[in-house]
């Protein structure tokens, strides 16, 4: 398994293809479509952290430096909900192949989004947590602020995480 920054054009292709398996099919979030993919509407601005076996993503995560985020609309003021910090990021649309779960793939690919992350000098990271996996981010260490956002099955939970805590908790385990 190969954890890294997507750049190839088959890797695109492949990342709205699990956009659209796991926030289509998995989680209710947005209409179905023929084409089978769906392009994030912050993809000009993501960075794409994926892992790959051979030529297929079986994971990924991205990150944006760039505000507005999409946590910005849902929560007016978001910044005042948070810890003090230096250089936000919000991170989203973390997503491992359902035949790939249970396996390291999250830690890995969230162990190099951290260390990416850090080397920009952020020093704090922004989710919407899915509400049917929010053990997994807690016991990650990321901290619940704020109401849930979303609505149906797709409620999401307002989280935050220090960088640093991220890849110590990585770099501990």
């Amino acid at each position: 398994m190969t954890i890294k920054i997507a750049c190839e054009p088959e890797e695109f292709t492949q990342i709205h293809q699990i956009n659209y398996r796991t926030f289509v099919k998995e989680i209710p979030q947005h209409k179905d479509n023929e084409q089978g993919m769906l392009i994030d509407r912050f993809h000009d601005k993501n960075t794409y952290v994926i892992a790959k076996r051979d030529n297929k993503v079986i994971g990924m995560v991205c990150y944006n430096l760039t505000r507005p985020f999409s946590l910005d609309e849902k929560l007016p003021d978001l910044d005042s909900c948070l810890p003090r910090f230096h250089k936000l990021a919000e991170i989203r649309l973390l997503s491992v192949l359902p035949e790939e779960r249970m396996t390291a793939i999250t830690f890995n690919l969230l162990r190099q989004l951290a260390s990416t992350l850090m080397s920009l000098g952020v020093d704090t990271g922004v989710i919407c947590g899915y509400q049917k996996q929010l053990p997994l981010y807690r016991h990650i260490g990321f901290i619940p602020f704020g109401p849930m956002v979303g609505s149906g099955e797709a409620l999401y939970q307002p989280m935050f995480i220090t960088l640093k805590e991220l890849f110590d908790g990585f770099r501990n385990n």
